[in-house]
């Protein structure tokens, strides 16, 4: 066999030895658990912002975050920035408001945004280390998509569901 840019010609290497694949199994798995239930706490309705004990929603009918108005919250604290003076509005014939704050568009509060954005990427990382799970169910795992060399055993053991060895990794980040 010839030796060509440290691979061999003609021979896929091997990947992580079988102890160190069970190993990162296991971490996978582990990963998968706390995705999923970080997931299920993102999407699961809870008490209100304040307590900071679990995930809100935010309604989708009129009103702001958490179904009161902007005044009961005060400035800034439900995500709207502003808190009304309801001194000039008049109310219709059928006790709703008219006025410059009558049809004023939702604001969805910054948390609900924080929570959006985290559980995007909690479902990215669950889509990643699924793959690998995959990868590793085929035979496939610990090999980079581009060059197919081994993805080195220290890249592995800090991100499990690594693609691409740390050279090709670093070509594509520089290439965005």
């Amino acid at each position: 066999m010839t030796e060509v840019n440290n691979q061999t010609a003609g021979v896929r290497t091997a990947g992580p030895a079988p102890e160190d694949l069970d190993a990162l199994r296991e971490g996978l798995r582990e990963q998968r658990a706390f995705r999923r239930e970080q997931l299920r706490r993102l999407s699961a309705p809870g008490p209100g912002p304040e307590d900071g004990s679990g995930p809100h929603r935010v309604a989708a009918t009129a009103g702001t975050a958490y179904g009161s108005t902007p005044a009961a919250h005060g400035p800034g604290r439900d995500g709207a920035g502003y808190a009304p003076d309801r001194a000039g509005e008049a109310e219709d014939g059928a006790g709703r408001r008219a006025g410059p704050y009558a049809a004023r568009p939702r604001t969805r509060s910054a948390g609900a945004v924080s929570r959006d954005r985290l559980a995007a990427s909690a479902r990215m990382v669950l889509a990643d280390v699924e793959a690998a799970l995959a990868r590793m169910e085929e035979g496939r795992y610990g090999s980079c998509h581009l060059c197919a060399r081994p993805i080195a055993l220290a890249r592995l053991t800090v991100v499990p569901q690594a693609r691409y060895c740390g050279r090709c990794q670093h070509v594509r980040e520089a290439g965005r």
